[in-house]
């Protein structure tokens, strides 16, 4: 008999705010331990929320970049348990009213593409941070209270694959939306999966377990790869998949017993008795949609159909927001994308995962990166030195032109300079030219690299090629 997964995932993603969800504590990542507080985070009686307008912004940005629909009126619940991690009891959420509801993400899995369906989007405040140590426990209560979206998908997808090209186009749909900075190691983005296996055709999921608190993609890819094969293993083998909640351990590679699954009821959520219901108009939300960013989806067809990139080029471009944007202002003052794609992709992505430099963090200004690319159409320079110049531009900046003058490193295309290096170089090298002249025609591209070094880089490799090719003739 066949089996088919089914996976769902339900991700936490802390907004990019400057205050906490409910008070005026900052939101800075890697402060001192319990210093980001005050008696409202802290649980102490007596405090009353106050909720935070820019968080419940960012989420319904979320909602619209994904084309759910806006709640015009949410409300928050208390979710009561008990759990070091939250002083109070219970935690601010969002139960039957939430912000956002349905939606959709693309993905691309083997170059097919389609939605996950999104089920809600709600908003909560985030918990504390449990530190376990050989003999005892510490809790962090800097994070505690920063506004936490929580992202429930459909359970749409069926392989791990799928799962982790989900996350990957969902981060972009963040990062593009500018509501969170998803840094995986600062904990921005946590993640817990639902999955079951059950055989193909049947209207009837199977029995599902969830593993928790997942932060890094590749942990949700490779726990979902051993806990499918477990599960498969049970259910061939006769026995039933108990619903639990699971952890991964990502050194020994497989999923443990954590607990039995709680359901809904267990948490008693009740209305938020200290807060008011949030009420939109439509006037509000259509001004938040003009704000909107173009989609990544969008803005890579687009690459693909106004500047003629391939396929590949434009997925890479338009990973990252600032990436597309730096390419877009280039071109637009170089005038030629197709040449500013290949700098990009080469020059540029190389030094900035050398480096380990953000775009945001190099010299080199797209104005600056225009005028290089110019010089090389120009040939006022050719691509050998226009290289170099782009690494000194990379780390310190300044004018091309300006540099290409001051050291003196003007293309030379004058055929008479050339001829001379030429001659020069075949008197030197007599073995190269005797070579060629027995066919071996490498040796050509060896006697080219031999002017350019006597010209320092400055003679116009096409030029030499036309000169040199015109006296091997001669000489053979």
């Amino acid at each position: 008999m066949t089996y088919v997964a089914t996976i769902g995932l339900e991700v936490h993603v802390q907004l990019k705010t400057q205050s906490k969800m409910f008070c005026g504590c900052t939101t800075k990542f890697g402060n001192p331990p319990n210093t980001n507080v005050c008696p409202l985070c802290l649980g102490y009686p007596g405090t009353l929320p106050v909720m935070n307008r820019e968080a419940i912004r960012l989420t319904v940005l979320t909602g619209l970049m994904i084309g759910s629909e806006i709640s015009r009126y949410s409300k928050f619940d208390r979710k009561s348990y008990f759990y070091p991690d939250m002083p109070k009891n219970y935690q601010i959420s969002q139960y039957d009213k939430p912000l956002c509801i349905g939606g959709s993400v693309g993905i691309e899995v083997k170059g097919l593409k389609r939605p996950v369906r999104v089920t809600r989007i709600h908003l909560e405040e985030d918990v504390a941070k449990n530190t376990h140590f050989e003999s005892m426990s510490g809790i962090d209560f800097n994070r505690a209270g920063v506004p936490l979206m929580e992202i429930v998908s459909e359970p749409d997808m069926h392989t791990p694959e799928e799962a982790f090209a989900y996350l990957l186009a969902l981060k972009q749909i963040l990062l593009y939306a500018g509501v969170s900075d998803c840094n995986l190691e600062e904990g921005n983005v946590r993640c817990d999966v639902n999955c079951s296996v059950a055989p193909e055709g049947s209207r009837d999921l199977g029995t599902k377990t969830e593993l928790k608190n997942l932060n890094t993609f590749k942990g949700v890819l490779n726990s979902l790869k051993y806990e499918i094969d477990r599960q498969l293993s049970v259910v061939k083998a006769g026995g039933r998949i108990s619903q639990e909640t699971r952890r991964w351990d990502s050194e020994s590679g497989v999923t443990t017993e954590m607990r039995s699954k709680e359901n809904a009821h267990d948490y008693r959520y009740f209305p938020e008795p200290d807060l008011m219901p949030v009420v939109l108009s439509s006037e509000q939300v259509e001004a938040w949609q003009r704000t909107l960013p173009e989609l990544p989806g969008t803005r890579h067809d687009r690459f693909v159909n106004q500047y003629g990139l391939p396929e590949y080029d434009a997925g890479v471009l338009v990973a990252d927001k600032r990436i597309a944007d730096y390419f877009e202002q280039t071109s637009a003052l170089s005038g030629n994308p197709k040449t500013i794609s290949n700098w990009m992709m080469t020059e540029m992505l190389r030094l900035l995962s050398e480096k380990e430099k953000e775009i945001s963090d190099v010299a080199i200004t797209p104005k600056a990166l225009a005028g290089l690319v110019k010089l090389v159409e120009s040939k006022t320079i050719n691509a050998s030195t226009a290289k170099e110049i782009f690494a000194e531009l990379f780390e310190k900046g300044g004018d091309p032109e300006k540099i290409v003058r001051e050291k003196g490193l003007v293309q030379v295309s004058d055929s008479d300079a050339i001829e001379t290096f030429v001659i020069q170089a075949m008197k030197e090298n007599p073995k190269s030219v005797a070579d060629f002249r027995n066919g071996k025609k490498a040796a050509a591209g060896f006697l080219v690299g031999q002017v350019m070094r006597l010209s320092k880089g400055k003679a116009n490799p096409q030029v030499v090629q036309q000169i040199l090719e015109a006296k091997l003739d001669v000489a053979r």
